[in-house]
């Protein structure tokens, strides 16, 4: 088997049906993710470990095989003939080579193309702070950050770094200069990066993930001192969110880093994608603002009570989870038990709908 040819296939292929991950594994068919449901590809047959490892490996160049038999598993980012890009993790599972590829659209949406909130065009506009894109593996945190940096691409003279791993979306430079570092090609870590980034006269700063209480630190001096800091977290929420950064620090660090976020913090969006009923994906999203109740809550450690203040700052743009769930119920774009699976308080979401 031409083991080149048959993974550009199957790649393109995932573009082609709309899918956003293509799952390679022995002993089962190569699938695809449509619309949030893993489907295979029912013409292939059943992947032995040697087609297996033979696909995957075609995608490796000789450092990334070294890196993969020592580590066990590797990120990685390709191009497919300028017709595809994608993101890879590849790991062992029973002693074989398998892989995850996320399929990265080749174009960046803008925030209307991904149906976000339009108040998100504010956070590109300020000239310092941090905000933070948040919710688990898989929900277009990705897609919405770059979203944020191509706006100020296309609008701001800015110098705008990127920090990543791998390197996602490529950006066709318009009026900013933008330089994009992949850790491990283009820095040794998260930490070591941002630290050298604050002397490469930065207007605007993109970190992939907020891996350690290092690079968190380090985010938010640089938001601290003038610069425009977005990234983002594994966290279910704005409280969450907050208190896990907290909680990274040591007890006798917290006091600063409350008053670090306090002061640098400008918002948390928490986003999720939900099947729609008519097909594809629709974002639900939590948005917080911080604004003078916010700053007051995490100063005094009564983070407890943020979601009151989303709850009641919708004339501010905020909007809770639940009040999200709730309209894309009543817009008839997900159905009840789509939302309410997706709910961190679905009592609470029931009670909302039946007063609507």
């Amino acid at each position: 088997m031409n083991y080149e040819a048959k993974i550009k296939e199957l790649l393109l292929l995932t573009g082609a049906e709309g899918a956003s991950d293509l799952h390679i594994g022995v002993a089962r068919r190569p699938m695809l993710r449509v619309d949030g449901v893993l489907v295979p590809i029912e013409q292939e047959p059943l992947l032995t470990p040697e087609t297996s490892q033979g696909l995957i490996f075609a995608l490796l160049t000789p450092e990334q095989k070294e890196k993969l038999v020592m580590k066990r598993e590797i990120d990685f980012s390709f191009s497919v003939d300028e017709k595809a890009r994608f993101r890879a993790n590849v790991y062992y599972q029973r002693g074989y080579v398998s892989a995850a590829l996320r399929l990265i659209p080749w174009n960046v949406r803008t925030i209307e193309q991904l149906n976000l909130p339009p108040i998100l065009h504010e956070f590109t506009k300020i000239q310092q702070g941090f905000f933070l894109v948040v919710g688990p593996a898989g929900q277009g945190k990705s897609s919405t950050l770059a979203a944020l940096m191509d706006e100020i691409n296309h609008t701001q003279a800015a110098h705008i770094i990127t920090v990543e791993d791998p390197i996602e979306y490529l950006f066709a430079q318009d009026k900013s200069f933008i330089s994009q570092r992949e850790v491990g090609a283009d820095a040794l870590n998260f930490h070591l990066a941002l630290r050298s980034i604050l002397r490469q006269d930065p207007d605007v700063i993109m970190v992939g993930e907020m891996r350690d209480a290092e690079t968190i630190g380090t985010a938010l001096t640089a938001a601290e001192t003038g610069h425009l800091v977005f990234s983002t977290l594994h966290t279910n929420s704005a409280m969450q969110t907050i208190d896990r950064i907290i909680d990274s620090f040591s007890p006798e660090q917290q006091g600063q880093v409350r008053s670090q976020l306090a002061s640098g913090l400008v918002g948390v969006l928490s986003q999720r994608l939900l099947p729609r009923l008519r097909g594809g994906l629709v974002p639900a999203y939590e948005l917080m603002i911080t604004n003078t109740a916010i700053r007051n809550l995490i100063r005094e450690e009564k983070v407890y009570q943020i979601d009151l203040v989303i709850e009641t700052g919708m004339q501010e743009g905020m909007l809770s989870l639940n009040r999200s769930l709730a309209n894309l119920v009543l817009q008839g774009e997900v159905s009840l038990d789509t939302a309410l699976a997706y709910s961190l308080n679905p009592e609470e979401l029931s009670l909302l709908l039946e007063h609507k």
